[in-house]
């Protein structure tokens, strides 16, 4: 049987077929037609290389999604008394492009293999030129309401990105560095949120709070080289397939609602904290911030340290088990978040801001090891039928079916969180004119995920899934 050969070494498949050199093309358009990266022979002679060319535009990509997605986050605090918008109404602009995010997940993770992920990414990129330019032309005293909420929720397009994104990435790396891959592709993609508001805050410190189309003009030419630069130096799988049954069948499994809920807690908690936290501080904390600008210099640095410790959580808990780094995160966020209700009680800002900080690390921590769990628990599950009988080949392929499905899921119902945070904080202040109902609300939901995570993964070591 003949081998590809690449720098005077050979490799193929572990089916024995054939493999060109990795980053070389059977085809126009970039497709790989043949790619095996859990073959140590392929990966070490060139797949790794092309897998992380393919990582690094992504994670570009995405991270434009993601400022997009969260834009109306910073573009609220330019919203003065000319426009006319009350506080509830605010958290419901910002509200809208986390709720459409959320439900143009599952498409976009469909996408990536109907199109091709390079082709989808082009694409996706492209969208988000619609909320920039529409936002460009609609943001001015007089605007209605109305007109404010389409806009927003168009820019729920940057919200799919991360589903795509992630999808695409999930086929190009072996499962031993799955954890770490994802982890740096969501956390480099999480940035965006803090870009975002670094760059709102530049803008506030600038042009001044009467100039939000300075903000969103800046976005534009970079979602250009977003898009050119995945024409350019991305790939197109062709071994990735769409299988509607398996997301059928993922919907008849346990695992799939218990890591959804997980990952609302994770997730949910960092992009909504995203969204809602500029707004909060101004609200909460009337006083001591008369001006956007005063806001704006301690919006960033949550999302900003969330975002880079992401990373952290995937490798956690490729090292010691994504069920234990899990269950640890959600204890260490149900504490912090009772240092912010303690700290709203009080009225005091520092120990409010520092509560909120570490929401968002332990936020960005867990999202890293509940990703991470998701292709653990089906491996886990397949490694039980091979002990009971079942034919390996057959069972590793089922759980890599099952896992890319709940990935699509857990990733459009964790987006939904963000919007549930947003709605209990209007609530909590148009009722009680504080924070302090939602704070008391994130902490009793923060405890049934460590309690769901112990019960499930962790209770009884004589029945529960193993290496989770």
């Amino acid at each position: 049987m003949s081998t590809a050969v690449e720098a005077g070494r050979s490799y193929r498949s572990p089916s024995g077929a054939e493999l060109p050199p990795p980053g070389t093309h059977a085809r126009r358009g970039r497709w790989i037609d043949d790619w095996a990266p859990d073959d140590p022979t392929f990966w070490n002679n060139g797949g790794s290389k092309v897998a992380h060319r393919n990582l690094a535009f992504s994670i570009f990509s995405e991270h434009i999604g993601f400022s997009v997605w969260t834009l109306w986050s910073v573009l609220v605090l330019f919203l003065g008394p000319a426009y006319g918008i009350d506080p509830a109404g605010k958290f419901v602009l910002v509200s809208a492009p986390a709720l459409v995010g959320s439900i143009v997940r599952l498409p976009y993770t469909f996408a990536v293999a109907k199109f091709g992920g390079r082709n989808w990414a082009i694409v996706s990129a492209s969208l988000l030129l619609v909320p920039t330019i529409l936002a460009l032309i609609v943001l001015e005293p007089g605007v209605s309401y109305s007109t404010l909420l389409l806009v927003a929720c168009v820019a729920g397009v940057g919200g799919g990105n991360f589903a795509s994104s992630m999808t695409n990435i999930n086929a190009f790396f072996p499962d031993s560095r799955k954890g770490w891959a994802l982890g740096l592709n969501a956390g480099g993609g999480n940035l965006g949120v803090a870009a975002v508001q670094l760059l709102g805050l530049l803008v506030l410190a600038t042009a001044g709070a009467t100039h939000p189309r300075v903000l969103v003009g800046i976005y534009i030419p970079l979602i250009v080289l977003a898009g050119v630069g995945a024409a350019l130096f991305m790939d197109n799988l062709s071994s990735a397939k769409n299988d509607k049954k398996a997301m059928r069948d993922a919907t008849r499994d346990g695992h799939t609602w218990v890591v959804s809920l997980l990952y609302i807690g994770t997730f949910g908690s960092f992009i909504g904290f995203g969204f809602a936290f500029g707004q909060v501080l101004q609200v909460q904390f009337k006083a001591d911030f008369p001006t956007p600008i005063k806001a704006a210099y301690l919006t960033f640095l949550g999302p900003l340290l969330g975002s880079l410790i992401r990373p952290v959580g995937g490798k956690l808990a490729d090292r010691i088990g994504g069920a234990t780094v899990t269950f640890w995160n959600f204890v260490a966020m149900a504490a912090a978040a009772t240092l912010v209700l303690v700290a709203s009680v009080q009225k005091s800002l520092p120990l409010f801001v520092l509560g909120f900080t570490l929401l968002f690390v332990f936020s960005g921590l867990g999202n890293g090891s509940t990703y991470k769990m998701i292709p653990a628990i089906f491996r886990a599950k397949s490694q039980k039928l091979i002990d009971g009988g079942s034919d390996r080949s057959v069972s590793d392929r089922e759980a890599r079916r099952l896992s890319g499905a709940v990935i699509g899921i857990a990733g459009a119902i964790g987006a939904f969180g963000g919007v549930l945070v947003n709605l209990a904080f209007r609530q909590s202040f148009l009722s009680y004119k504080n924070g302090n109902a939602a704070y008391i609300a994130f902490i009793a939901f923060y405890a049934v995920c460590f309690v769901v995570t112990w019960a499930v993964y962790l209770r009884d070591s004589r029945h529960r899934l193993e290496n989770v």
